[in-house]
């Protein structure tokens, strides 16, 4: 294999020396936002979830794509990242289910990487100076000017990029769920469609549209970027509280709580992993959580409009709500873990038992 040496920059001026892999980028240059993900395993669902869309995924794990890809693991019908940056890519498969190694696959849907660096260096900026944009690639003269060129995740509407186009049916589920596609996983729809029937609809879908479907239910998905860069779904939301029972993960929780007022925040470099300690207010438990986001809702700003029912154990982070009033909750965290462990599965229970109940 040629090598080609490729060099990652940072809006800040920091540079990283390495090789390129993957796709061979537009005039040599990718860039993004760059954050940090902390699985063991699972590469591939990280890559396809539509939540990294305009972001630059780098994993601390040094050892990745050793077990390969397979078509059955895919999160989405495509990556929406910006680019991958590994300390070690894995030159050989070896796994019963693989298709193909990592490598390929990147080429296959045209994204770049960045392999050979100092992976624990990277991550140890991104954790002192905060998520920031940066370009990689081979193209060297260009590279500080699209770092810093680059907007970010911040004031932009990313959802319009990953949402579904038109509506589909997934599951036969004894209740009926239509779920709002901000950026939806399979590994979320596999685990809706056990207990449901699932429509799921485009970002831009009105509560008049949704209500006419006569749901037992309606859940808001995960997606990318800033939540309130997304205000057709924030009004939707407003249309359908107390009318019919509502279940948020990730982006769908932040958006949740813009619909009954309260606010959001960017966090200095996210929650990205399949590790974060989670406890239930409830009852004291603690669950190891799979995480992906940059934003995060304001405890304080719940105000008597909802309780906190979930509050992250490393930084205090506000991980789940239930809205007083109305039959609705919603969690950050991803209890669907793909990947992640499956402490939070319970979470769809305790939904389909609301749709019942009501």
């Amino acid at each position: 294999m040629t090598i080609r040496e490729a060099l990652l920059v940072l809006a800040d001026g920091t540079m990283f020396e390495g090789e390129a892999i993957g796709a061979e980028p537009d005039n040599g240059v990718s860039a993004g936002e760059v954050v940090f993900n902390t699985v063991l395993t699972g590469y591939q669902e990280v890559l396809t979830d539509p939540s990294y869309a305009g972001q630059i995924i780098t994993f601390t794990y040094p050892h990745i794509g050793n077990y390969g890809v397979n078509d059955e693991d895919r999160e989405s019908r495509k990556p929406f990242c910006r680019g991958v940056i590994v300390r070690d890519l894995a030159r050989r498969r070896s796994n019963w289910r693989s298709d193909n190694d990592l490598d390929a696959f990147l080429r296959a849907n045209d994204i770049a990487g960045l392999a050979g660096i100092d992976t624990r260096r990277l991550t140890r900026h991104i954790r002192d100076a905060g998520a920031m944009c940066g370009a990689f690639g081979t193209n060297e003269g260009a590279l500080a000017a699209a770092a810093t060129a680059e907007p970010g995740t911040s004031g932009v509407d990313l959802v319009a990029t990953v949402t579904t186009e038109e509506p589909y049916t997934v599951g036969d589920g004894p209740l009926r769920v239509v779920a709002y596609d901000f950026g939806i996983k399979r590994t979320i729809l596999r685990h809706l469609s056990t207990i449901a029937t699932v429509e799921v609809v485009p970002a831009s879908t009105t509560a008049d549209e949704v209500l006419a479907r006569k749901p037992d239910g309606v859940f808001l998905s995960n997606g990318p970027g800033d939540p309130e860069q997304v205000p057709y779904a924030i009004e939707a939301i407003k249309g359908l509280l107390d009318r019919v029972p509502v279940f948020g993960i990730c982006l769908g929780h932040q958006l949740l709580s813009l619909a009954i007022g309260a606010q959001t925040e960017k966090l200095p470099f996210g929650h990205h992993g399949g590790n974060h300690p989670v406890r239930r207010i409830e009852n004291g438990s603690v669950e190891i959580t799979s995480q992906n986001h940059n934003f995060a809702v304001m405890a304080d700003s719940l105000g008597t409009k909802a309780e906190m029912t979930h509050v992250n154990l490393n930084d205090g982070v506000c991980e789940g709500l239930r809205v007083r009033d109305a039959r609705a909750f919603s969690v950050q965290h991803h209890p669907e873990a793909g990947p992640g462990p499956h402490d939070s599965a319970y979470l769809f229970d305790l939904f389909a038992e609301q749709m019942r109940a009501s």
